[in-house]
């Protein structure tokens, strides 16, 4: 393993790790991804992500966890925990940091379970419906242009190292899902059948749209089924991360009751 000591603030590679921290899309520019924090190293260590570098402080090093994390990189920049502080993007900012190389743009797998996401731009929402996902049996996320950077450091911080157990894929149209073999479904408010009503395919792809919006009308032309969850209470609408868990439980409810 390499190991170099950077101390000075205006250091061009710590100028350019600075631009990916703060920018939600400086990673498709950089080719290489920022992931902060022991939870997230650790999730991408065990998936078995090579780690061309990490970035901690002294005080990480004389902790074993991190320590450990830190000789997982093929290279170790060490840096004083007030640069560190410079650099992270988080409140309390977390001594250890991973630069990844961005995943290479792919094409969809049509034969993987998937979740497509139609201009969901909240950070937070992404990353928790990526987490969702993994959680309750999905393969693969398609996000289509205009949906938050998958790869951001907000989106990864809120997807909980889902990332690295995920095939994802970006930037897509609805041209690219033209003739999906799974059935594409939606929701919405306004739907006549109700999600536990509803006569869903087992293989249902779910469909979940922009915040304010929804699907996109193209989108929605594409979708076999839309459906609407009860909300007896009253409110208007559901958080669309809080949505998609519903909807991808609903599916794994009844794949699991039919066996």
């Amino acid at each position: 393993m390499k190991q170099r000591r950077v101390e000075a603030a205006g250091n061009p590679l710590l100028v350019q790790l600075r631009r990916l921290v703060q920018s939600p899309t400086a990673y498709r520019r950089q080719g290489r991804v920022w992931v902060e924090g022991e939870h997230l190293c650790a999730a991408a260590v065990a998936r078995g992500v090579p780690v061309p570098m990490a970035v901690a402080t002294d005080e990480a090093l004389a902790h074993p966890a991190l320590s450990g994390l830190a000789r997982a990189a093929a290279e170790l920049v060490t840096v004083p925990a007030a640069i560190f502080a410079r650099l992270s993007a988080l409140g309390s900012p977390a001594a250890i940091a991973f630069v990844l190389d961005a995943p290479p743009a792919q094409a969809p797998d049509r034969a993987l379970p998937s979740l497509v996401l139609d201009g969901v731009q909240d950070a937070g929402n992404v990353g928790s419906l990526l987490r969702s996902a993994s959680a309750l049996g999905v393969r693969q996320v398609l996000a289509m242009t205009g949906t938050a950077g998958l790869w951001s450091p907000k989106v990864l911080r809120a997807g909980m190292g889902a990332h690295f157990g995920l095939r994802l894929c970006e930037g897509l149209a609805p041209g690219d899902l033209e003739g999906w073999p799974a059935p594409l479904v939606a929701t919405s408010s306004h739907a006549h059948a109700a999600l536990h009503e509803a006569a869903l395919p087992p293989d249902a792809t779910w469909v979940l749209g922009h915040e304010g919006q929804g699907v996109s009308p193209a989108l929605q032309a594409l979708c076999a089924h839309t459906v609407r969850i009860p909300q007896p209470g009253g409110e208007e609408s559901l958080n669309v991360a809080a949505a998609g868990a519903i909807c991808l439980y609903e599916t794994l409810r009844r794949r699991l009751a039919a066996r």
